[in-house]
């Protein structure tokens, strides 16, 4: 059996969603004929007992360390800290991020966990001398991951595969001031002139990358659900519930939409209120319930914040509705969340509201495993179906084709890997 080095900083037990994709390679590129082996940091515990993993020490995220030195709580927001006027937190570009967005231009160059660079090189270094690997893939965010890979690739001079879970320097949601974008954008091609291939998720992502990486191949694979996940079925909620889990992106994802159609329906007796429940579960935004309380619809409207992923999975798998939110950007032609996955996971109909078709509306009517909506009357039109379909029904019924939805599963993943390693 060859030998894959997987790079990756976020790595289960983390409760990132960016943990998701490498784990799925640990799990079924076996299955194909390659033994994975995991760098990445120390973690609390190991949740795959038959693959290897090899931890490194990590000092820590810059944003932590400069935290630690102003006096601060390394793992609570500075916002948190510094006790904002709640009238700032309740915008949603409010003046708080753009001085954390700020600070982050100048001291977190190329991200926020660039201390690891050193230790994880030692530690690839020492595998590679040791041991016959025939390859390495490093997988992003944090973009250090590729630099890593880089020396390893400069030293060794082993296949190397760049995975793109979001892109890097061509990401519209690229946060940072266009000067350091410009000198990023060379840190970019300089870092994977020395891939043997880059990898991204999306076909519109891949275009994306072959524009600014002329002379590279780029290949899209698309994230995966573990085929194990969708064992595990809990009752239906006997509401109409809407569930959303995830970050809003201080509101680049953005429920207006969903919020104005539902109080449409309701005005006009189409749907009953007292039937609806939409939940949020993820990174509160003070914002969101601004918006709520505008509109009325604070009985309705659940804010939780985040839940550990396994009481995530749960609201999923118990919900008529889950929710996918884009950004109304052309560039979200290409974003597949990877939240999409989750839900097919979780067999419930999928409403995915705003942003131009692409990626996203093609997978679910390719699965059909729910609706993409752009504007506020098609949003009324899904609502008004999928609430016919639960007054009939007393729940809404799931429509996937599970032929289609398993070739979105993490061991199909795996097996395109294994086919271009």
């Amino acid at each position: 059996m060859k030998r894959v080095m997987i790079i990756t900083y976020y790595f289960p037990p983390h409760p990132q969603v960016g943990s998701l994709r490498p784990y799925g390679l640990a799990k079924y590129l076996p299955y194909f004929g390659w033994e994975p082996i995991i760098l990445t940091v120390r973690l609390p515990y190991n949740i795959i007992n038959n693959v290897r993993i090899i931890e490194t020490d990590y000092p820590g995220d810059v944003t932590d360390l400069l935290k630690d030195k102003l006096g601060l709580k390394a793992k609570v927001a500075f916002k948190e800290q510094i006790k904002l006027p709640n009238f700032m937190q309740k915008k949603r570009h409010n003046i708080y991020n753009k001085i954390v967005d700020m600070i982050k231009t100048f001291v977190c160059y190329p991200d926020d966990q660039r201390y690891w660079l050193k230790h994880a090189i030692t530690a690839g270094d020492h595998l590679l001398n040791s041991e016959k690997i025939d390859a390495i893939i490093s997988t992003s965010g944090p973009v250090t991951c590729h630099l890593i890979a880089n020396e390893l690739k400069k030293k060794h001079k082993i296949k190397w595969i760049a995975d793109f879970r979001d892109l890097w320097t061509q990401n519209h949601y690229y946060p940072f001031l266009k000067m350091r974008k410009m000198i990023e954008e060379k840190l970019e091609r300089k870092t994977l002139f020395n891939a043997d291939l880059l990898v991204t998720v999306s076909e519109p992502w891949a275009k994306k990358l072959r524009l600014f990486h002329q002379k590279k191949s780029v290949v899209a694979i698309p994230n995966g659900y573990d085929l194990e996940d969708t064992l595990f079925n809990p009752e239906l909620t006997k509401d109409f519930s809407i569930t959303y889990t995830g970050t809003l992106y201080r509101g680049k994802r953005d429920p207006s939409n969903l919020f104005i159609a539902i109080k449409e329906l309701i005005s006009e007796h189409t749907i009953e209120r007292s039937k609806i429940k939409i939940r949020f579960y993820g990174p509160k935004e003070e914002w969101l319930q601004k918006e709520v309380d505008k509109l009325g619809l604070s009985d309705m409207v659940e804010i939780n914040g985040y839940v550990p992923r396994d009481i995530s999975l749960r609201n999923q798998r118990e919900s008529q509705i889950l929710l996918i939110l884009n950004w109304n950007h052309p560039d979200e032609i290409g974003t597949l969340p990877a939240k999409v996955f989750e839900y097919l996971a979780a067999k419930r109909p999928i409403l995915a509201i705003g942003g131009p078709k692409g990626a996203l509306s093609n997978l679910l009517e390719e699965t059909g495993a729910g609706y993409h909506a752009s504007d506020i009357p098609s949003v009324r039109d899904c609502l008004t179906h999928l609430y016919g379909l639960y007054k009939k029904y007393g729940f809404v019924p799931y429509e996937g084709i599970d032929v289609k939805v398993r070739e979105y599963s993490q061991l199909k993943m795996a097996e395109r890997f294994a086919n271009i390693l």
